[in-house]
């Protein structure tokens, strides 16, 4: 920013803080005292939601309601906080409540889109390339994936196998958590805490934290099936989804939750120009469109979760779990296509001049002499000789890929993820009153990949079209034990213990997904053509073990005008050390109705094991050069990284200020936060480094077999600083005149991120650029929801701010998107419904130059690109519990 910029920045930190000092320690208003009454109702209906959440923790939640933004103020928040739980108006920093009847009011079925649809400070990019067609991206306040910690019914949740290689802006190279695995079902409610946590809750946590509650009911149940498409006609999804609460004994419960379905793919492309101008030279064998770009297809898509729990004995003693299950089938046809008279190392050598040939006989005898007396097949004006393209086709000593696939081809790239996770635990109470809580857990989350219409172009005749590169698995083990006393009406202290083990594996490929083949010394690239098998070299495992102890303190009287907090965690790697981070916050009612709320945390994000030894080879379009080249991957500790500055990865270090208020008038609710999160040390993919040819046989000599045909390769590195700041805006509105049956909400993020230093040997202005602007610095969420007898409406409009393309070199403006909903209850127990996600079929900004690899719109775009989804839902439920 400039000189100006900055000094508004300042003005606005400055006039924050004089705020919270005015509002800790000065006097009350006049406006104050005029609406006394009026607050004192509020804060008695507060204090009855806050018992009925007390009732909620010890057994079973209330029914939901059927209302999605009912009772907004009286939400009750157990998260960013060890004492007792709260209201989100009490809370001293700013938490997201959304109900699940919230959630699933929309034609998703992936948790990460419901959320991004509800939640403007939370982006994910629509991209499907690479392993992202697995696990899609997610960001919160403009960070990346990795920088958000999620947690189910309080306890940590295991992260995603994939690391996201292709440059996906702020999110290349980051290893996140897995949304997908949970079915909107199962949830009760879903509160996102829009603050730095680490001193409460350990790596990851910069951020915020998104906490996941699962149903607990003992009675009752739901079925629901949805379905639609897109109005393009392709896309067609259908989902079912079933959930039950079952008594365990006299007072225990068992909540089931199953969900199952699948989607087909889209393409939003148009013919690329190469492909076209070879369809014109008469090579009928060219698809068209030649390259795919949209939605991949998702198949038998399952996922099983269990939330469980039961008193034991007559003690005060709790048993209480929650475990899950998920496997689904991903296919995207989104690689780029290699075309047939030009694809390096495939079908020519020398840009499209002459056809690359293979002799067999070469091959055979590990001499390259031309013993077979291959014909030159040159190409003119892209039709190669037909006569000496004959003659290689005749002579069984002759090879051209162009056999195989004579209109060149797309590879298709997928993988089957699987996941499943366990929690157990016993929490109770002592004579004393001091509570506790112990618990173990352990969750894993592969990623089995496949590449298909392909080939492993070394292997020459031989090659198979279909390969298994391997798989990358996750696996985290987990031991808590919390601890909490009152020590005073006014004093709250919690502390406790953390052990965790992640561990990292990459899974062999099958061989011929690796191996340099006898056809590479006559320039044929070697490995799985898009996507190289991981080879024995590359292949192992990786753990990593950590332990914590923190503490935590909260200070405050029992009306809860003011409440202030402190936590400290220390924790320990057995790795990289140990790291000690705090954090300091507090809320003051300056007025009924009105409260300042701020704070200060230091925080902190661990190298994950994958990020730390894995490698990987992607083939990505240059802009620049207009045609695909080979990157890779490599580990930071490798000789060659080091030559480059490479070296054993830190932890990313966070410092955290937020401030912001909470006005609560009547049935009107508003609340405003400023943030700043200077993220050191920070961990990312560095620049792309020319290899020369020491450099491979360097890489070659480590194991990475495909180094032979790198034209580029990056490592991570702990080399830049960047400083993120932003605004949080919420409002929600019940209109008394309007009987309580319509509710209006907004909600609106302002994000902006800056590289305030870097080290320019290793982070180029395109990768700054990509954490600045690939993702909208502006979103925004208007909402209206109204009950007419029966009939339920909806209708959202969202606003995406525009991002930069780095893949399109493209500036890519903002674009508005309208849901609608509407609803009937056939009677008390189904319900039936109908709805448009960008009901209107708005559509982002187009490519100016679709035809250089297709691509109609941005394929990092921060949402769904494919046009207007048409769905119908129907719900029945019985019983109270659900």
């Amino acid at each position: 920013m400039d000189g100006d910029g900055s000094s508004l920045r300042r003005g606005v930190w400055l006039a924050a803080v004089a705020l919270l000092l005015v509002g800790f320690a000065g006097p009350r208003s006049l406006w104050a005292q005029q609406v006394e009454d009026e607050a004192a109702s509020h804060a008695d209906e507060r204090d009855a939601a806050a018992e009925r959440g007390h009732d909620e923790r010890d057994g079973h939640a209330e029914a939901e309601s059927d209302h999605p933004a009912a009772h907004v103020h009286e939400e009750i928040v157990v998260t960013g906080t060890r004492a007792r739980q709260r209201s989100i108006t009490e809370s001293m920093a700013p938490v997201d409540v959304i109900s699940a009847e919230h959630v699933a009011h929309q034609g998703e079925t992936n948790l990460d889109a419901l959320l991004r649809n509800v939640v403007p400070s939370l982006n994910i990019s629509a991209t499907s390339g690479d392993a992202a067609v697995v696990v899609r991206p997610t960001n919160l306040r403009g960070l990346a994936p990795d920088h958000t910690l999620v947690l189910v019914n309080g306890r940590r949740r295991h992260r995603g196998a994939v690391i996201l290689w292709s440059r996906i802006g702020v999110s290349h190279g980051a290893q996140g958590p897995d949304l997908s695995t949970i079915p909107a079902i199962a949830l009760r409610q879903v509160e996102v805490l829009r603050d730095g946590a680490s001193a409460q809750y350990g790596s990851d946590a910069i951020a915020g934290v998104m906490n996941f509650l699962l149903k607990d009911a003992s009675s009752g149940g739901s079925l629901e099936l949805l379905t639609g498409a897109y109005g393009r006609g392709d896309g067609e999804s259908v989902t079912f989804a079933g959930n039950v609460g079952l008594p365990w004994g006299d007072t225990g419960f068992v909540n089931l939750s199953l969900e199952y379905g699948g989607s087909g793919s889209t393409n939003r492309n148009v013919q690329r120009a190469d492909a076209a101008l070879l369809i014109a030279a008469g090579n009928t064998h060219v698809a068209d469109p030649a390259q795919l770009f949209g939605a991949p297809e998702v198949e038998d898509d399952l996922k099983l979760w269990a939330n469980f729990g039961r008193p034991l004995g007559g003690g005060g003693s709790q048993f209480y779990g929650h475990a899950n299950y998920a496997n689904r089938r991903v296919g995207s046809r989104n690689f780029f296509f290699r075309n047939p008279n030009t694809r390096d190392a495939v079908f020519s050598n020398d840009g499209g001049a002459t056809l690359l040939i293979g002799d067999v006989l070469d091959a055979a005898d590990g001499v390259v002499d031309g013993s077979a007396g291959c014909p030159t097949v040159s190409i003119t004006n892209g039709v190669p000789d037909e006569s000496a393209l004959a003659r290689v086709f005749a002579d069984p000593n002759c090879f051209s890929y162009q056999e195989v696939f004579p209109g060149g081809f797309q590879p298709v790239f997928g993988g089957d993820r699987t996941d499943a996770a366990l929690v157990v635990g016993v929490r109770g109470y002592t004579a004393s009153g001091t509570t506790w809580d112990a618990s173990v857990s352990t969750g894993s989350n592969e990623a089995d990949f496949f590449l298909y219409d392909s080939v492993n172009a070394s292997l020459g005749p031989d090659t198979p079209t279909a390969f298994d590169p391997g798989a990358y698995t996750q696996e985290e083990v987990s031991a808590n034990f919390d601890v909490a006393r009152n020590l005073s009406e006014r004093l709250h202290l919690a502390a406790g213990l953390e052990w965790r083990n992640e561990g990292f594996e990459i899974g062999l490929g099958d061989m011929d997904s690796w191996r340099i083949g006898p056809y590479a010394q006559q320039g044929f690239s070697s490995g799985a053509n898009g996507f190289p098998g991981f080879s024995p070299i590359a292949a192992g495992d990786w753990n990593r073990s950590n332990t914590a102890v923190y503490g935590d303190l909260e200070y405050g009287p029992s009306d809860h005008s003011w409440t202030v907090g402190a936590a400290l965690r220390f924790e320990n790697y057995d790795d990289f050390g140990s790291t000690v981070n705090g954090k300091l916050a507090g809320r003051r009612e300056v007025a009924p109705g009105l409260a300042l709320r701020g704070g200060v945390s230091t925080g902190f994000r661990a190298p994950t094991p994958g990020q730390q030894n894995a490698f990987n080879v992607s083939t990505q379009w240059d802009p620049h050069l207009m045609e695909l080249v080979n990157n890779g991957t490599i580990p930071s500790t490798s000789r060659v990284a080091a030559l480059r500055g490479g070296k054993a990865l830190d932890a990313e270090k966070s410092l955290n200020l937020a401030a912001g208020m909470v006005l609560e008038r009547g049935s009107f609710l508003l609340t405003a936060d400023v943030f700043r999160i200077d993220l050191g040390d920070r961990l990312g993919v560095t620049q792309l480094f020319a290899l020369d040819a020491d450099e491979v046989d360097e890489l070659l000599a480590e194991g990475i077999t495909s180094a032979a045909n790198l034209a580029n390769f990056r490592f991570f590195a702990n080399d830049f600083e960047t400083r993120t700041e932003g605004v949080d805006l919420v409002a929600s509105w019940q209109p008394p005149a309007w009987g309580g049956h319509t509710t209006l909400d907004f909600a609106v993020n302002l994000t902006r991120t800056e590289v305030v230093e870097h080290n320019p040997a290793t982070l180029d202005a395109r990768r700054i650029r990509e954490l600045r602007d690939a993702l909208p610095g502006l979103r925004w969420n208007a909402s209206v929801h109204h009950e007419i007898g029966r009939v339920e409406l909806l209708g959202r409009l969202g606003y995406f701010d525009g991002w930069w393309d780095p893949r399109d070199a493209w500036n890519y403006g903002g674009s508005y998107l309208f849901d609608l909903e509407a609803a009937v209850r056939i009677d008390d127990r189904t319900r039936f419904v109908i709805g448009g996600r960008n009901a209107l079929d708005g559509t982002a900004d187009r490519n100016p130059n679709p035809t250089v690899i297709g691509n109609v719109y941005s394929t990092r775009a921060p949402f769904d690109t494919n046009g207007g989804f048409y769905y119908a839902r129907l719900q029945y439920r019985w019983g109270s519990g659900n």
